[in-house]
């Protein structure tokens, strides 16, 4: 594990913020789990304590080692050969990027992780997988996580269909002690149930039972990976209870950069560590994004030269020693050389995630403190499920969902848009002479986004490598073309994660929500609605808790196939965007 940073004219202010923290002895405090280092008030604190459990879980997590690796390898001499695992935000992301960055074990289950309500998503985990011979891992805290619970009363009644009153063998589930999901496990004889510590936020759960489970069951050396995040345990003669911990460093730069207006946290990493993105862009957007700040994490950006970032930008690389990651390393100088701040962290293997994980738990929780904001809530995030609830309830009653008509629609594309969107519609038309074309409505929504601002594109479409595509696509043109930060994410994946930061965060997004035409949908088992209408009201959902936060948004709705429309768009911003012409942006 090497780091290396050039922060430029920003060096003095890191030291003063550093030199701040020791006089406020805030290492010691941090370690004590002393909750006024996030808010005074008494009863926040108590709640702030009730979610400092990750500070403490590694070592318990250790100790229990052996009897996961048990369980493991019990689920191999039954038979199994893949497990699935069932959740949403920090209940799947360290599942999902274990998956993606280490290999299986031969002789380990397959893992495949479920977070899209998307029925093609689902029917997808369906048919690639042997149901008999599959394990499912119920993932939630709270027990009660809409999404979770509609997944396992799918998949509960494919395998009953096949095994009868055995299908709960084929179940585990990982959760907090009396919620719900507990005691449904036990009705239905689940194989086994695991009761993370309840004072553990899900964000920051990837080093308790909701991440090592499932690495457990693939194979990853769990003990090693633990040991690698024990490096930054506090321990006598380590030096890590100090200000000079290199986590709680990494804290005060995220913190005070932030301050300065360097909030977008861009991340380039190594191929084989790419999954990490999703993981820590939850974990920090969540955690700051509220009380109209917060560090805005930009996962998955094309690279491009420094005259295309505004002055709002922190770079991050995360390198795996092995990977020689050219094209990063040339960007990266070129950034520095321009100005902008750049940190580097190298890892020696993919174990190495393990000092990755509480690094950046550790950091993001000190960075909170510097912004005065509480970094294990999520306020925001309720919004956009209350109106979800509100539209199912109207389905259930109703038969339909209300919808307004769209503004336009050309080559199987519809656009929808509120009141301020009908206004530069009105705009555009009484200019032209003429109703505007999509793209010409979509241009101008997007130049609304200036700099400091950032674009968000949020696609309720079934994940696939061509609509991945053509979503990194669409970002590169955009960024090009405007000069500001761009994210993208699947819906409801994103809802809990970079959802919070939307509506708590600053408000400087302009946002694009993407749906598509819904085909082939299913039902959710003892539900009066379907897969597919439940996505349909989560975005519809989300579309108007955005609104209600006067953030700037359009809903386009793909009829055809996803891939062709997102296509379409992109010929449509490459036409609306004009290559605009580069220039050096001023040094900080």
């Amino acid at each position: 594990m090497k780091h290396s940073a050039s922060f430029g004219p920003f060096e003095p202010r890191i030291a003063k913020r550093l030199a701040q923290m020791r006089r406020q002895r805030f290492a010691e405090r941090f370690w004590t789990k002393d909750p006024t280092l996030w808010k005074p008030e008494k009863e926040i604190g108590r709640a702030i304590q009730d979610r400092l459990g990750w500070l403490t879980v590694v070592e318990p997590m250790q100790r229990d080692c052996q009897a996961l690796l048990a369980f493991a390898a019990e689920a191999r001499q039954d038979g199994f050969t893949h497990a699935l695992l069932l959740g949403m935000g920090g209940s799947s992301l360290c599942a999902e990027v274990c998956r993606q960055t280490f290999p299986v074990v031969p002789g380990f289950l397959k893992l495949h992780v479920l977070d899209s309500t998307d029925p093609a998503a689902v029917r997808a985990a369906e048919q690639k997988l042997p149901l008999e011979k599959t394990l499912f891992l119920v993932s939630t805290k709270s027990g009660t996580t809409t999404e979770t619970l509609c997944f396992f009363r799918y998949f509960y009644e494919r395998v009953r269909e096949r095994k009868g009153e055995r299908a709960g063998d084929n179940f585990l589930a990982i959760t907090d002690p009396g919620g719900p999901l507990v005691a449904l496990a036990f009705e239905k004889k689940f194989r086994r149930t695991f009761l993370n510590p309840s004072d553990i936020g899900g964000r920051f759960s990837v080093l308790s039972y909701f991440g090592l489970v499932p690495a457990a069951l693939m194979g990853v050396d769990i003990r090693r990976l633990l040991e690698r995040a024990a490096r930054f345990l506090p321990h006598a003669a380590s030096g890590m209870g100090s200000e000079e911990n290199p986590a709680v460093e990494l804290g005060a730069i995220l913190g005070e950069l932030c301050l300065q207006d360097r909030n977008k946290l861009t991340f380039f990493l190594s191929p084989p560590l790419a999954a990490f993105g999703c993981w820590v862009e939850q974990l920090v957007a969540e955690s700051t994004g509220k009380e109209g700040k917060g560090l805005l994490p930009i996962d998955g950006e094309p690279p491009a030269k420094p005259d295309a970032y505004g002055q709002d930008r922190l770079f991050v690389h995360l390198k795996l020693e092995s990977s020689p990651d050219t094209d990063i390393v040339r960007k990266l100088k070129a950034l520095e050389q321009a100005g902008h701040p750049v940190l580097r962290i190298v890892l020696k293997d993919r174990l190495d995630l393990g000092t990755e994980f509480f690094r950046w738990e550790i950091a993001t929780a000190v960075a909170g403190s510097i912004l005065k904001v509480n970094p294990f809530d999520e306020p925001n995030v309720k919004e956009s499920k209350n109106n979800t609830e509100r539209l199912l309830r109207q389905f259930e009653s109703q038969g339909k969902l209300d919808e307004a008509a769209p503004l336009a629609r050309e080559s199987g594309i519809s656009l929808y848009g509120d009141a301020k969107t009908k206004a530069i519609w009105k705009r555009l038309a009484a200019r032209a002479k003429r109703p505007p074309r999509i793209q010409d409505l979509l241009g101008a929504h997007c130049r609304q986004a200036k700099q400091g601002n950032y674009l968000a594109l949020l696609a309720y479409l079934t994940p696939s490598p061509a609509c991945g595509k053509w979503l990194q696509k669409l970002r590169a043109q955009l960024h090009a073309a405007l000069g500001v930060a761009t994210t993208a994410g699947y819906g409801p994946r994103y809802l809990h994660s970079t959802g919070q930061f939307h509506k708590g965060g600053p408000p400087a997004g302009v946002f694009v929500e993407i749906t598509a035409q819904q085909k082939g949908d299913l039902a959710v088992p003892g539900c009066p609605y379907t897969f597919g209408l439940l996505k349909h009201a989560q975005a519809l959902g989300d579309l108007e808790a955005l609104q209600a936060k006067k953030r700037p948004i359009l809903r386009l709705h793909l009829e055809g196939s996803p891939a062709a429309g997102l296509r379409k768009l992109a010929q449509w911003t490459k036409k609306a965007f004009p290559l605009r012409s580069a220039s050096p942006r001023k040094k900080q």
